[in-house]
């Protein structure tokens, strides 16, 4: 199925979705059937009072089946966050697209991914 047309949109909900991250690569956000999602901030907090964390962000892009980066093993600081995406530099998910995140340290690392999500139905 298609993405919507943007310019025949006719709603749309912003939302916010938060998951601490683990060792392995797993799925943040997915871009619904018949929907647009807008990420407009990727945040990385580093929540471990001690220790540093390595962090991979990537862009999941389905219709190629092969991921790219965001962020590639960038280490966040103790008590600090990391800015992956902003919302001067949005980007587009379109169906069964993803943003997907890893950790180097399981429950030391959590992301905030802030969205739009866009429909013409």
């Amino acid at each position: 199925m298609a993405a919507p047309n943007l310019v025949n949109t006719s709603s749309v909900y912003g939302k916010s979705v938060g998951s601490s991250l683990g060792v392995t690569t797993a799925g943040i956000v997915t871009c619904a059937t018949n929907k647009v999602l807008k990420i407009n901030s990727v945040i990385v907090a580093n929540v471990d009072g001690t220790s540093t964390a390595d962090v991979k962000v990537d862009f999941y892009d389905s219709s190629k089946t092969t991921e790219y980066a965001l962020a590639h093993e960038i280490t966040v600081p103790v008590d600090s966050t990391l800015v992956v995406l902003g919302k001067d530099s949005p980007i587009y998910l379109e169906e069964s697209d993803e943003i997907r995140g890893w950790a180097s340290a399981a429950g030391d690392l959590e992301i905030i991914v802030s969205y739009e999500e866009l429909d013409d139905a």
